[in-house]
């Protein structure tokens, strides 16, 4: 995700039903399956710093924020990265 793709420093960027965060705080978006992505999300989860955004649905992305929060989104990793580049919803 290079600079160039979002301008305005406080874009929102639409993670899933209704949920935004600021796209440019974003770190990375990664894939929810592995065993290092398990132990983020429960580092997080024991940190206080796990949002949990995806409705009661399956978790399909993990997004990273620069503040350290890990948020849970059930949208796919590829679908929030054209949003992302797209800079639309």
């Amino acid at each position: 995700m290079s600079e160039t793709a979002v301008k305005d420093p406080y874009k929102l960027l639409n993670i899933g039903f209704g949920n935004l965060v600021i796209a440019g705080r974003v770190v990375a978006l990664l894939n929810p399956a592995s065993s290092p992505m398990r132990r983020l999300r429960e580092d997080a989860k024991q940190s206080n710093l796990l949002v949990d955004a995806t409705q009661g649905r399956k978790t399909r992305c993990i997004v990273v924020m620069d503040s350290g929060h890990v948020i849970l989104s059930s949208v796919q990793p590829e679908t929030i990265r054209l949003r992302f580049t797209q800079g639309g919803d």
